[in-house]
């Protein structure tokens, strides 16, 4: 006994199978047309008056179509353009109002960078002067001390 079932000798049939392609359903349906105007219960010119009206319906109902179908494409590609068009239009709405943020907080900035400047400067200037008349007042303490030395050497 094999292993595996298609180690068996026992022979077998291959079927191949195609499906039906686009001139197998034309050749029909060209054997079929000819056949149902052999067999028609009218004559040739009733056939004709008749093949005539169907395609001139079957014409008309494929422009009808046709236009449907290029309206609705027209539909979409409209639809489509104003929902890119109101979105970019949304975009630049948003950038916009980022820019005028971006604009009032630089401007914010610089006018608070300006006012530190300013309280800086007065700092300085406060600094200097408290500065300046602490010296003044340590150098005439000095002096008056050196005045009371010197007037105690004298008195000596």
């Amino acid at each position: 006994m094999s292993q595996y079932d298609y180690d068996s000798d026992e022979p077998f049939v291959v079927i191949e199978k195609e499906s039906g392609s686009i001139p197998s359903f034309v050749w029909g349906l060209a054997i079929g047309a000819g056949l149902a105007l052999l067999f028609a219960p009218r004559s040739g010119e009733e056939t004709r008056h008749t093949i005539e009206a169907k395609a001139r319906r079957v014409g008309r109902r494929a422009r009808g179509a046709a236009e449907d179908f290029t309206d609705t494409v027209l539909d979409g590609y409209e639809q489509a353009r104003r929902t890119v068009e109101d979105r970019i239009e949304t975009a630049r709405d948003a950038i916009e109002l980022k820019k005028q943020q971006a604009s009032r907080a630089l401007e914010a900035g610089r006018l608070a960078a300006q006012d530190a400047r300013e309280e800086l400067e007065r700092r300085i200037s406060e600094s200097k002067a408290a500065y300046q008349s602490g010296a003044d007042a340590a150098r005439s303490a000095r002096a008056s001390a050196l005045a009371d030395d010197d007037l105690d050497r004298k008195e000596i």
